[in-house]
């Protein structure tokens, strides 16, 4: 899978390559690509957003700057999912993120401040998704989290099984997972129960199965 994210601050995305399990897959599974709006703008001095119409605080990421980098990177072929980190877009689920999977190809736009020209999700977008109704001083951390959720579902990103039985699979229908314990058995007078100390595989997976939220 080819991901490429447009952005003002490429160099925010480093440290990720760096940790799996990203750094598994890369180069491999993922080809993840970074774009500065900057090196694309047609504006002089770097100029990259303006002031928003109507007045109001805030700047907002211009139309023609997007429009630039999209066109001097792709040309007329653009990525069928071009997608627009933005407060107004759908929400974000596990069901997104194994739909995102299948793609061979995205392009994520972030943006800073007051967001987007609304030209930008409107035209240039084909899809829109948002990481929760809560307010970010940037677009890069959402595109993080969604680089994040997609590259932990490709082939060889994960232990063999450790992507099955986990919170919102089809394997737990949707739910989150079972609790987890390790050592110390006590500590403080709070103790692992004591099915999964009992090495009783059955009735672990029962208690497993029952604990599922």
């Amino acid at each position: 899978m080819q991901l490429d994210v447009f952005t003002l601050v490429p160099h925010a995305f480093a440290w990720m390559t760096e940790q799996r399990p990203i750094a598994t897959v890369l180069g491999s599974e993922l080809d993840l690509r970074l774009y500065s709006f900057r090196d694309h703008t047609p504006l002089r001095s770097g100029q990259v957003d303006d002031e928003p119409y109507g007045g109001g605080a805030g700047m907002v990421l211009r139309v023609d700057v997007v429009a630039a980098a999209l066109d001097q990177v792709y040309g007329d072929t653009p990525p069928r999912r071009v997608i627009a980190l933005t407060p107004q877009g759908r929400s974000l689920t596990q069901d997104i993120v194994e739909e995102l999977v299948e793609e061979p190809h995205i392009a994520l736009l972030t943006s800073r401040f007051e967001g987007f020209d609304e030209r930008i999700v409107r035209n240039l977008a084909t899809d829109a998704i948002s990481i929760g109704p809560y307010v970010l001083s940037n677009g890069d951390l959402p595109a993080m989290v969604l680089v994040d959720a997609i590259a932990r579902r490709l082939p060889g990103a994960l232990s063999e099984g450790s992507g099955e039985f986990e919170s919102f699979s089809k394997e737990l229908d949707g739910g989150l997972e079972y609790p987890h314990y390790t050592r110390p058995a006590e500590f403080r007078g709070w103790h692992v129960p004591d099915v999964l100390l009992s090495g009783d595989h059955a009735r672990i997976e029962r208690w497993r199965k029952e604990h599922v939220r």
